[in-house]
């Protein structure tokens, strides 16, 4: 018997993998995330149209007592949590002295500390079954410093050295940690992205340029992050770039002062200063 919790499981990412789960034979999935209505249709639809148990628990991330609830919840229905995969996070873009504290809080304890809260909860359960596999879904932004998104690649660097070192640690505990790095992919995470600019139109612009962007025919898909994500887990691996995402890392490994031009220029938008 297999059993997965999966944040932000209400779409986009965390609803590809949930589905790409049942359909290599997990015998339960819960899906966590802040909307209800939302996430009651996804799991009635995954439900439905896959025939595996699909449990809905609204949850905030932000939240520890949220969500030691909802782990709680998963073990009183399924008795058990065989992979935990971290995936609830929100966008930011603009001049970094354009954020308010409360811009970088909103970031940092949606994106860092909502898994370190999901970690904190299911961890001792892993622990004492010995056994598990924690992905948290990261970025690219997690390897390659991205101007203009500050916060958000802030939050993305920490949660690979959370997954590095937890993955060093708890691999002799029979406990596969890894950290999956994609690139854009085309969800709807524009709507809740914390967007600011020197002016009302340089933060209408930056919204326009990344609806512009996901609109292309080569971003990636959802899908290919479940993907990625299934191949790691196979595969034992602590951590995989899949798709353009291996491309921008190299090119930043081997070209860094011109991964940061092209980057600054392409998210500078109407920052005169620069």
């Amino acid at each position: 018997m297999k059993i997965a919790l999966v944040t932000g499981g209400s779409e986009g990412i965390g609803k590809a993998i949930a589905e790409r789960l049942i359909q290599e034979e997990y015998d339960g999935i819960a899906i966590a995330a802040r909307t209800p209505e939302k996430l009651v249709a996804t799991a009635s639809e995954l439900k439905t149209r896959l025939a595996t148990p699909v449990m809905p628990i609204p949850t905030d991330v932000r939240d520890p007592q949220q969500v030691q609830q909802a782990v709680e919840q998963v073990l009183a229905e399924f008795g058990q949590i065989d992979l935990l995969v971290n995936n609830a996070g929100i966008y930011s873009s603009g001049p970094a002295e354009e954020f308010s504290l409360e811009d970088w809080h909103q970031v940092i304890d949606t994106n860092l500390w909502g898994y370190i809260h999901m970690i904190h909860a299911v961890l001792p359960h892993m622990v004492a079954q010995q056994s598990g596999a924690i992905v948290n879904i990261c970025s690219i932004a997690g390897k390659v410093p991205m101007p203009y998104l500050v916060p958000y690649t802030t939050s993305k660097h920490a949660i690979a050295g959370l997954s590095q070192s937890l993955s060093a640690e708890l691999a002799p505990k029979g406990i596969h940690v890894c950290a999956i790095y994609p690139n854009i992919i085309r969800t709807g995470f524009p709507e809740k992205a914390v967007m600011r600019g020197k002016t009302s139109e340089d933060k209408t612009a930056r919204r326009e340029q990344l609806n512009q962007t996901l609109a292309m025919p080569f971003i990636e898909k959802p899908e290919d992050v479940a993907e990625a994500v299934w191949q790691a887990l196979t595969n034992q691996e602590s951590e995989r770039l899949p798709g353009s995402a291996k491309l921008m890392g190299g090119m930043n490994a081997v070209f860094p002062k011109a991964t940061q031009w092209m980057l600054r220029t392409i998210f500078q938008n109407k920052d005169k200063s620069a």
